[in-house]
């Protein structure tokens, strides 16, 4: 098997959904015994991170509300998931929508899903 290189690796995880990014980090911790979310709290110094607030954040869908197709519509548009799996994720709330994101983007999709109705969370 060629090895690939980090680009191309990059590039082919932009072409994924999330759910297929998700079943690809529960197989390399199958095969490797490895989990990358124990790699992220280690992360930089307390002091220097505490100072400055977050700089990643997890923006997480509480409730779709009443309007849940416009819920829907918006999750589609925010994670590129296709029709059913943005409807799964819906009526699976509580359920992270983007995860390590900048607080400015979180911002901008809370306020997108609340204009839908949903309630969301930013962690």
């Amino acid at each position: 098997m060629a090895k690939i290189t980090k680009a191309e690796f990059i590039s082919s995880l932009k072409e994924m959904t999330i759910l297929e990014i998700k079943e690809l980090v529960d197989a390399m911790k199958e095969e490797f015994g490895i989990d990358p979310t124990a790699v992220a709290v280690a992360g930089p110094a307390q002091g220097a991170a505490a100072d400055q607030g977050p700089t990643e954040v997890t923006v997480t869908l509480v409730a779709a509300g009443g309007n849940k197709i416009s819920v829907i519509k918006v999750v589609r548009e925010i994670t590129g998931l296709g029709l059913k799996e943005a409807k799964e994720l819906v009526d699976g709330a509580p359920k992270p929508i983007k995860e390590n994101i900048k607080p400015e983007e979180a911002a901008e999709i809370k306020e997108k899903l609340e204009a839908a109705g949903a309630t969301v969370e930013v962690k």
